[in-house]
């Protein structure tokens, strides 16, 4: 078993920087698995037990998926980003629309879209049900296969890309949606379910004020497995250097989340880094983070945990109680561009294409469409080495667990099954409606409770 250190980052970054290759198929332990479909990957997301049985060498069994088609047309906004093609979705089909089914993304729109934004765009299909969601190979996969040390495969993808990697000529979908990239504004979606969708500005407001959600935008999350690559963070970056240019202050906390130790040692050392803290943003450690609950959110001048409050972040969840554990937060997903600037708007309804910013001096300021770069120009640094790789010879080894801790423990052999059926069974929960990953285990200060070995 290999093993990645603490400081490493979120495993799906993890996994689409070195292990996800065009074809292959992975199960993984976590909803967000098919993130790796952003390298033509079919990588679904399974409980424990199923990991088990793979792992001891049992076949994996799973109930035939549906298959499902989004054909992309045109191409996106400056202004929009690959974040809020996956909020379209989410807006289209509900949390439920793609239960069942693997989402096939096809069309002219998909070359406009580079390799790690359609592991975004796989990485939130959790959010609508689907087993999985990928894209068939293309050039992008190809520059970040090179870019990632992993040129041998990418030329084996590249002698297979049009008879195994690509969709099959006449294939027929149980489902098909069409979407207008070249339509879509940008979009925040929520509170407390991933599908909730407004566009930015005037639909945003009205929704707010209807509903009684706080316009105030309270905290500024960006980062997480969903958007913490190298042309998010550049992007934000870009956006950030405007704004201190101006003079322009932030209006509320601004936290980064860097999804690998490779992303924040590349950004660290191109500069990124100091961009972002040079107007006082927080670089938080490479982990989920407050995606997941790991958010220490002291009361402040900002927030105050008995009122309502509103935060914008580029995760891919927003449950009640799932970033700080206070059921009074309101949280809005959205794109870590859109996220970036409403930390310097302050409020829910700035239309970054639209409206401006009053600055100290009482002059206005208008931000300019965000550039990045999909890959860094000077290639990725590793960082520091954070991989235990496996024993030569681990048949000897005991992994120790203090007896006294109440976080992890070594389960015990089951007892044989006797033959007998279970009788009086104890049902700990029963649930219809929404019943989220939350429910079943829960984020914030629980998430300590999950490490059971």
């Amino acid at each position: 078993i290999g093993f990645w250190k603490a400081g490493s980052g979120i495993i799906h970054q993890i996994i689409l920087e070195n292990y996800a290759f065009p074809g292959g198929l992975m199960i993984g332990c976590d909803s967000h698995t098919p993130n790796a479909g952003g390298l033509a990957m079919c990588a679904i997301g399974v409980g424990g037990a199923d990991a088990v049985d793979v792992m001891s060498g049992e076949e994996w069994e799973c109930k035939a998926p549906r298959l499902l088609g989004i054909e992309l047309k045109g191409v996106l906004s400056e202004w929009c980003s690959p974040k809020d093609v996956i909020l379209r979705v989410a807006h289209l089909l509900t949390v439920s629309g793609g239960t069942g089914s693997i989402v096939e993304y096809f069309g002219e729109g998909v070359s406009s879209i580079s390799c790690t934004g359609m592991g975004t765009i796989c990485n939130m299909g959790a959010e609508i049900g689907a087993t999985t969601s990928m894209f068939a190979y293309t050039p992008s996969m190809r520059q970040y296969l090179i870019a990632t040390r992993r040129a041998q495969i990418a030329q084996h993808a590249d002698q297979l890309m049009h008879e195994l990697l690509c969709s099959d000529a006449g294939c027929e979908y149980d489902q098909v949606y069409t979407i207008d990239l070249s339509a879509i504004k940008p979009a925040l979606n929520g509170p407390f379910t991933p599908d909730l969708s407004h566009t930015v500005g005037q639909a945003m407001r009205s929704a707010a004020i209807g509903h009684g959600w706080p316009l105030q935008v309270s905290a500024s999350l960006i980062g997480s497995c969903t958007n913490s690559s190298y042309e998010d963070l550049s992007r934000c970056a870009s956006l950030v250097q405007q704004a201190r240019n101006a003079g322009l202050p932030l209006k509320t906390p601004l936290m980064v989340s860097p999804g690998s130790e490779q992303v924040r040692a590349t950004i660290a050392r191109d500069g990124i880094q100091d961009t972002f803290e040079s107007v006082g943003a927080t670089i938080l450690s490479n982990s989920c983070g407050p995606c997941i609950g790991m958010w220490h959110r002291p009361q402040s001048e900002m927030y105050d945990p008995s009122v309502p409050n509103s935060i914008v972040a580029s995760f891919n969840r927003n449950f009640a109680k799932r970033n700080d554990g206070n059921p009074l937060t309101h949280t809005f997903l959205t794109s870590p561009e859109t996220a970036t600037m409403m930390a310097f708007a302050g409020t829910l309804d700035f239309d970054p294409c639209t409206d401006t910013i009053t600055k100290t001096d009482g002059s206005s300021f208008t931000f300019e469409p965000p550039r990045g770069d999909f890959l860094p120009p000077q290639g990725f640094d590793a960082g520091v080495e954070t991989y235990q790789a496996p024993a030569a010879d681990g048949s000897n080894i005991e992994i120790e667990v203090d007896s006294n801790s109440d976080r992890l423990q070594l389960m015990r052999p089951f007892e044989p099954w006797d033959g007998n059926d279970i009788d009086d069974a104890i049902v700990l929960i029963k649930v219809r409606g929404k019943c989220t990953t939350d429910h079943i285990s829960m984020a914030g200060p629980w998430l300590k409770y999950r490490g059971h070995l």
